[in-house]
């Protein structure tokens, strides 16, 4: 206990010392004092190290009860598969048989027939149409005493199939002379109308020329 009053003093008043802050003690004291700082310090970092757990562990529980508290996001189940339909089952032969089905068919067959020969007749009672033309012919007289009387007799008694003479008129040309104009309407197919000017031309002592004047399909 020799150099304790004068630890005593140095420490009075202060939280701590160092063992080399105090002069003249005792070996032993001095070890005491540096094992004492020794356990001061590892006192210190353990509580420090208990502290830095501690807060590591407080850290973790936190971001646990975050996680917890977060939304789960709702997982959608994928639409279930449409059920395989099952095939329909093959009908035996014995389903087959239609036991009127011969009389059926006669009868589908006989209306249909009918029907065919009705529109057949239809078509063959429906004309056909014919292609006329309407023409206008200018005949001339060799000379102003020619009889157009007879002229237009003559050219009016040609007849042929699909011919049909029209109204008709005498025209002044020049010197007292006059002309034949006169209309008919013929059938394309059956009258042609370079043969029907032959014709009128094969009348020599009447008729010196034959022009035509217009020719319209009808």
């Amino acid at each position: 206990n020799h150099g304790v009053p004068a630890l005593l003093g140095i420490t009075e008043g202060r939280s701590f010392a160092m063992a080399t802050c105090v002069p003249d003690l005792p070996a032993a004291l001095l070890k005491q004092i540096a094992e004492a700082e020794i356990r001061y310090y590892d006192y210190r970092r353990s509580v420090a190290e208990g502290w830095e757990k501690k807060r590591a562990q407080q850290a973790a529980e936190a971001k646990k009860q975050e996680k917890k508290a977060e939304p789960v996001a709702e997982v959608k189940k994928p639409a279930p598969a449409p059920a395989p339909v099952a095939p329909t089952p093959a009908k035996k032969e014995e389903d087959d048989i239609d036991l009127f089905g011969d009389d059926d068919d006669e009868e589908t067959k006989a209306a249909m027939e009918a029907k065919k020969k009705e529109l057949e007749g239809k078509k063959k009672a429906k004309p056909a149409v014919i292609a006329k033309s309407s023409i206008v012919l200018d005949v001339k007289p060799w000379e102003a005493e020619t009889d157009l009387k007879a002229l237009e007799a003559a050219v009016r008694a040609i007849e042929m199939e699909g011919l049909l003479w029209g109204a008709s008129k005498f025209l002044p040309v020049a010197y007292g002379v006059k002309k034949l104009q006169i209309m008919a309407t013929i059938v394309d197919d059956l009258v042609s109308v370079d043969e029907l000017e032959e014709r009128i031309t094969s009348f020599e002592d009447l008729v010196q020329s034959v022009d035509v004047v217009a020719f319209n399909k009808i």
